[in-house]
């Protein structure tokens, strides 16, 4: 039998977590970490000294040797730069171990490197890490050993975020200001903050790790470049929520045990829509601390799935023709006394303030769709959205049957008298219990869904942070509400003013809201009517930052500077320009070195076969035909390989960030099709023993 889990103890062994912090610290110096912790401000040296030592003791005491600032850059991934404790041996000889205040609080690695927008020099290489004293700090262990990991920010020496992180913390701070505000005019005194929290769920694949080293795509890019579909995909709906195979099953059970030693509340585990496809979802967290915890999740799947002789892809698209990964951003407001602000309750059509919450939600979802939008652009992620598979590129609301007809009777007429009912589910089966249904049902083709008692952004992409998705959201979400805030504080008549406002705000953005088939082609035209914005890829959506709208925005709070902004969009450009670049040389190499020349020796081995059995004065016909036909298609493959280097040199000399972007999607992805289409051809026809590479039966089935 195997051992028996004690997750409870289990749970947070590895982070310095708040009880971990009140055992050790003398109790003012504790109660200074949660005031700053809770109210903001910053530590005195002295007892970030304290804290120092106590942590260090501890990360000793479980086998550290040395610490690290674990940051998050622009490059969509995590950052550090290990120290060991070990300090200058004293007279005699003897190895101290230490760590100070100056050291926990302030870190100074090379930001030379790091994609920064032009804002850094590559001769600038100064850049700080600075403690985020809100997200714990966590022991890793690997083949380096034990490593204190600090979760901090990442700046310039000049001040500017060259993160995710950063301006996902000024983004909390803008939208708590200004929920507070809100949740004042109702009577709350109490509350002092305003938490958006998080629960990303997490959707990978699983395939076997030595097939995964011989697909040079997979290896370079994270996805096949070439691949022709199996003979059965995810057709059957088979996979789906199907029983989890004893490998995988043996996977996660390691995943997990690792993410709650780590304090990641992993929750739910199964199978996904597509073969090899799986799915793990936390519970909610601050914004912040889900954005680190999602980055470690990413990172242990990786680990933990190579001990089992697995690869993890996180990609966005792996595999042509099946489903592709997403990451739900599931999004919601609580005080820090308890109040969801997005909980109906039992009649939101009463619930004055939930409803002022979600008609600033509308304005701003409606407002700043282009942004919104733009928040969930990856290069992955044109494969994927649009796709009968994920939300389309078009930004939405579903608020399903009950709050759509809510808001309708509030446009209507003002007043929402009646509120549908979701009745009992009856089965006919007179052992099976009945209960009450909820009054809405679910929308999966919907970008922006409301699920209860939150927002589930399901746009994101599976290998991309919810750093930004996150801070976006924070950010349209806080001017709404200072906006409404501005005009009902100045209201002589509260309940008159704020029955107006939300009325006017679902007016004036109800062409948001839909609940329908969000695949059908009827809703691109009839969003295009709404004069919705449809942004079909990641290079069109980047201009979006720029525009004197978003700039107003983010300066208005300090969320990002213009400067800021203007460098990622330098940054979005320059990646984009960068993948595409890395998949077109990878398929010239594949190509060049492992396909064509397969197929070559193929016809030979038809040719060599028509030859002897011409002379035995058997038919050939069949190997005739087959030959013309693979000729045929190696020479449309030739001549589309030729085509594409001579597309992707042009795209190499191009200099303006910008028009080399657009010439990769537009010029270099329709070569990079023109290549795959006789390729995935040649797949279906030449001798399996024969070709070079794994195909997609192989990869996806046999796990």
């Amino acid at each position: 039998m195997s051992e028996v889990l004690n997750v409870e103890e289990l749970f947070g062994s590895k982070v310095f977590t708040l009880g971990k912090m009140k055992e050790r610290l003398p109790e003012d110096v504790f109660a200074e970490v949660k005031r700053v912790m809770d109210q903001g401000g910053e530590l005195s040296l002295a007892t970030a000294g304290v804290v120092a030592k106590a942590m260090k003791d501890w990360a000793i005491e479980n086998g550290a040797t040395h610490y690290s600032h674990w940051f998050q850059p622009l490059t969509g991934i995590t950052a550090e730069k290990q120290d060991s404790f070990v300090t200058h041996p004293d007279a005699e000889g003897r190895m101290l171990m230490e760590f100070s205040g100056k050291e926990l609080i302030k870190g100074e690695p090379d930001a030379s490197s790091f994609p920064s927008g032009g804002l850094r020099a590559t001769f600038e290489a100064r850049g700080y890490t600075a403690w985020d004293i809100t997200s714990p700090a966590f022991l890793r262990e690997d083949a380096t050993g034990v490593t204190l990991c600090i979760p901090t920010a990442f700046c310039s020496y000049k001040g500017e975020a060259l993160d995710k992180k950063t301006p996902l913390l000024r983004s909390m701070e803008a939208i708590s200001k200004q929920a507070l505000r809100i949740v004042r005019l109702f009577g709350n005194t109490e509350a002092t903050k305003v938490i958006p929290c998080v629960g990303p769920e997490q959707e990978y694949f699983l395939i076997d790790r030595e097939k995964y080293l011989q697909r040079t795509d997979l290896l370079f890019a994270g996805r096949t470049l070439f691949g022709a579909p199996a003979p059965k995909g995810q057709e059957m709906d088979d996979h789906y929520f199907g029983t989890i195979r004893e490998r995988i099953g043996s996977f996660m059970q390691d995943l997990n045990v690792e993410l709650w030693k780590l304090g990641v509340t992993a929750k739910t585990q199964h199978n996904e829509a597509a073969p090899a496809q799986h799915e793990l979802a936390p519970i909610y967290e601050t914004a912040n601390i889900a954005a680190d915890h999602n980055q470690i999740v990413m990172e242990t799947m990786k680990k933990v799935a190579e001990r089992h002789g697995l690869a993890c892809l996180l990609h966005e698209k792996p595999f042509a023709g099946v489903n592709g990964s997403g990451k739900h951003n599931n999004w919601s407001l609580s005080t820090d006394n308890g109040v969801n602000l997005l909980d109906p309750g039992d009649t939101p059509n009463e619930n004055i303030q939930f409803l002022l919450v979600l008609a600033c939600v509308m304005k701003a979802v409606d407002y700043h769709a282009d942004l919104l939008r733009q928040s969930a652009s990856d290069v992955g992620n044109d494969h994927r959205l649009g796709a009968d598979e994920a939300p389309p590129a078009i930004i939405s609301i579903f608020l399903g049957e009950q709050l759509e007809d809510v808001v309708k009777q509030l446009v209507e007429t003002g007043e929402a008298a009646r509120l549908l009912e979701g009745g009992k589910l009856e089965t006919g089966v007179s052992t099976l219990p009945e209960f009450a249904k909820d009054a809405t049902d679910r929308n999966r083709t919907s970008p922006f869904a409301f699920t209860g008692n939150k927002f589930e952004f399901r746009m994101v992409g599976s290998s991309d942070s919810i750093g930004s998705p996150n801070t976006i959201l924070n950010a349209i979400v806080a001017e709404a509400f200072c906006e409404a805030a501005d005009y009902l504080e100045q209201a002589e008549d509260f309940d008159m003013a704020v029955h107006d406002l939300i009325k006017k705000y679902m007016t004036e953005h109800q062409r948001i809201i839909f609940n329908g088939n969000g695949y059908a082609d009827e809703w691109v035209a009839e969003a295009k009517r709404r004069g919705l914005p449809n942004i079909k890829t990641m290079v069109e959506a980047v201009d979006t930052l720029i525009t004197d709208k978003s700039v107003k925005l983010f300066e208005r709070f300090g969320i990002f500077t213009r400067v800021e902004l203007e460098s990622r969009a330098e940054i979005l450009y320059e990646t984009y320009s960068k993948t595409l670049n890395i998949e077109a040389m990878t398929m010239i190499d594949m190509a060049s070195k492992q396909i064509l020349p397969a197929v070559v020796k193929y016809t030979k081995v038809l040719a060599d076969t028509i030859v002897a059995l011409n002379g035995a004065g058997a038919d050939a016909s069949v190997q005739v035909e087959l030959l013309n036909e693979v000729t045929v298609l190696l020479k449309e493959a030739k001549a589309a390989l030729n085509a594409l280097k001579e597309v992707e040199a042009k795209a190499m000399s191009m200099v303006n960030g910008k028009e080399k972007a657009f010439f990769y999607m537009e010029s270099v992805r329709a070569a990079m099709d023109a290549l795959r289409a006789p390729v995935d051809g040649l797949e279906q026809i030449v001798d399996k023993d024969m070709w070079p590479i794994p195909t997609y039966a192989e990869l996806t089935f046999e796990v």
